[in-house]
């Protein structure tokens, strides 16, 4: 059988750090999805990708971080340990390295999620119609 290049291992481990960039992996578990040594394993990755893993596992979750403050309004706490961050001193400080503002600030500077929420056409004509049934209402004669 012959050798996979290298280049395809280093794609199997930025395949999983952006596949499971929430869980606590570190560069010790890509470089064995890579099937290389931690060192190799470091060099290679940041000569193929230009940033080292560490780097790269930061930069998804603070993308994914960014895309819930967007589109959510849950807690910044909770963000925080949904994309696989445990401090939130740390993780404020790499977010406002990496866009400028505090993730308050960010969310702040876009519309709140509620505002930009798309209802399904199906639901507004579910939803929209009359509650109560006028079916059979014109068949009785008027009394009188």
């Amino acid at each position: 059988m012959p050798a996979v290049p290298a280049a395809r291992h280093l794609l199997r481990a930025r395949d999983l750090a952006d596949r499971r960039y929430s869980e606590p992996i570190g560069v010790d578990d890509l470089a064995a999805a890579a099937g290389l040594s931690r060192a190799h394993f470091s060099r290679e990755f940041r000569r193929a990708f230009g940033e080292s893993p560490k780097a790269y596992l930061m930069t998804r979750r603070l993308e994914r971080a960014a895309s819930l403050l967007r589109n959510t309004d849950r807690p910044v706490g909770e963000i925080c340990l949904d994309v696989g961050l445990v401090g939130l001193g740390s993780f404020t400080t790499s977010f406002r390295r990496h866009f400028g503002l505090t993730p308050t600030q960010y969310r702040a500077s876009v519309p709140p999620a509620r505002a930009r929420v798309i209802v399904p056409a199906c639901y507004v004509a579910q939803y929209g119609r009359p509650q109560h049934s006028t079916k059979g209402e014109d068949t009785h004669p008027p009394e009188g």
